[in-house]
């Protein structure tokens, strides 16, 4: 590593202030420097850069080309410096850390719920919990283990099984009371309501009960499941939603069964460990740990003998 090239983050300060205030002023008020002391910084910066960064227009400061261009790069390393400080003094004197990617929706309705009796077991444990909606590389984002849905497929990792998917049709109880009320046949009237990201699922469903649905690719969409579950609250229309993430409004009335044919999807979920933590202790641990509360749920599905 060429020491030569390692910026000094006071001046990457600079810049980045600089750069969103267009005025060293500002940017001098901000990091509690002097207007000098900034237009030092910056210049320093340009000389180790061998780029103009900045054009002085009057009392503006403007970024140039190259200024725009290096902008957001600085932004992320001053993100992650950042991170990286508050990680440290956040593991403190915890023994050890536990860093989990987890698909959004998941980790709010079904893993964070239960997480409190890991933590419980492993008090001394800095856990960090983040969302993440499709596979990245472990190594650029340094995760020890990952929540997948879909396939067991992933760059540089391995997948094991933690269960399959069951999909319900549910509706508010005013909902259900209305359209079935109104006819023997309660999706004649009813609304259906789509994720985005799977336009098929009421068609799959139709199919695999043999139930007609004139309509099964019309309908109000959303990008989260979270967003379709209050819809659905909310009486917008019949939602065909994974159990487990309807465990509570199930159990509190806010939500009731449509009809009561439910549908395995053909992808499941997958505890992802890269392939050079396979052996990490802690990371073996937590997937052991989810795989009982699996088991111990009575929403989903738990893994039949021999699925890899």
């Amino acid at each position: 590593m060429r020491r030569a090239l390692i910026p000094d983050i006071v001046n990457l300060q600079a810049f980045e202030s600089a750069a969103r205030h267009e005025n060293f002023s500002r940017a001098a008020e901000e990091l509690n420097l002097t207007q000098g002391a900034i237009s030092r910084q910056v210049a320093e910066l340009e000389q180790q850069t061998g780029l103009r960064l900045f054009e002085r227009i009057k009392r503006r400061v403007v970024l140039s080309d190259a200024g725009q261009r290096l902008l957001p790069e600085v932004r992320q390393f001053l993100a992650q410096s950042e991170r990286l400080m508050i990680g440290a003094v956040a593991a403190g004197t915890m023994s050890s850390s536990l860093r989990i990617a987890t698909l959004p929706t998941f980790g709010a309705k079904w893993l964070v719920p239960k997480l409190g009796r890991f933590i419980a077991d492993h008090s001394d444990v800095a856990i960090s919990v983040e969302s993440r909606s499709s596979p990245f590389s472990f190594a650029e984002e340094k995760f020890d283990l990952a929540i997948h849905f879909g396939q067991p497929t992933w760059a540089g990792a391995t997948a094991t099984f933690l269960c399959h998917e069951t999909v319900l049709p549910v509706a508010s109880p005013a909902l259900q009371e209305g359209t079935h009320a109104a006819t023997n046949d309660p999706f004649c009237s009813a609304q259906l309501l789509h994720l985005t990201t799977r336009p098929k699922l009421w068609s799959d469903w139709s199919a695999h009960h043999a139930i007609s649905l004139p309509r099964a690719y019309q309908g109000p969409r959303f990008d989260q499941f979270s967003m379709i579950i209050s819809a659905a609250i909310a009486g917008l229309g019949v939602a065909l939603l994974p159990t487990y993430l309807v465990e509570d409004e199930l159990a509190s009335g806010a939500l009731a069964p449509f009809v009561p044919q439910s549908m395995q999807t053909e992808n499941a979920y997958w505890v992802v460990r890269p392939e050079q933590k396979r052996t990490m202790g802690l990371a073996v641990e937590f997937q052991e740990w989810l795989l009982r509360e699996i088991n111990r749920s009575n929403s989903i599905a738990t893994p039949g003998p021999n699925i890899s």
